[in-house]
């Protein structure tokens, strides 16, 4: 994949399972939290929350499921079980590292836009020095509509003062392609375990795609 960033007013990214390999964490947080209650994780679970907000996910548990806690203890408690795994166990995916940075080198701004609680985004970039390479961190939560629709993208873009048709977007799941193309955006979509099922949907909705970062080859022109 060929990026000329002369192209581009900024590059946006998703969290997990697109700069980070983290999505196996939250299907064992699922599984956990549930076990708490005496619940079974049900198949669909993932699917059926997949693009929601972290707000929206706690509301969708606590009606699903019937848990019996408010929904800021609900959070509460996902955001101390994340701590931990984000600040030890979740590393960066293959190349991500090394992209950022030669973005970071050249100017390019950078913004991630994901359904992810602030809290958390906050804990992986600082363990994995990624806290400043990064002009703005958008969440799910702080616009009306989580993904698939496009606000989150839209109000990264409106932050790193942006041309929606000219920002890319970085993402691993459907409804986050869904949501980057409503956006008018350019969408690369990244291979990730958690959505091989849904691969060759995400290389129809995608404009790109990548197996890793390493792939892509930056152009510009002095």
């Amino acid at each position: 994949m060929i990026l000329n960033i002369n192209d581009l007013d900024a590059v946006i990214f998703d969290l997990d399972g697109t700069l980070y390999d983290s999505m196996w964490m939250w299907e064992q947080i699922d599984i956990e939290f549930l076990g708490s209650f005496g619940l079974a994780m049900p198949d669909d679970l993932q699917e059926c929350i997949e693009g929601m907000s972290f707000s929206e996910t706690a509301v969708y548990f606590k009606q699903r499921f019937d848990i019996p806690w408010t929904l800021d203890k609900i959070k509460c408690k996902w955001n101390e079980m994340a701590m931990d795994k984000y600040g030890h166990e979740v590393s960066l995916k293959k190349g991500a590292g090394e992209f950022v940075r030669k973005l970071k080198d050249r100017g390019v701004p950078m913004a991630i836009a994901s359904s992810n609680s602030r809290q958390l985004i906050d804990v992986v970039l600082e363990s994995s020095g990624m806290k400043d390479y990064f002009d703005a961190v958008v969440i799910s939560c702080e616009v009306p509509r989580g993904k698939p629709a496009p606000d989150v993208y839209l109000l990264a873009a409106e932050r790193v003062k942006a041309d929606p048709v000219r920002c890319i977007v970085f993402e691993d799941i459907v409804p986050g392609i869904i949501g980057g193309k409503a956006a008018g955006m350019r969408v690369c979509a990244v291979e990730d375990e958690f959505s091989i099922p849904y691969r060759e949907e995400k290389r129809r909705l995608a404009d790109d795609y990548i197996w890793d970062y390493d792939e892509v080859e930056l152009i510009w022109q002095i």
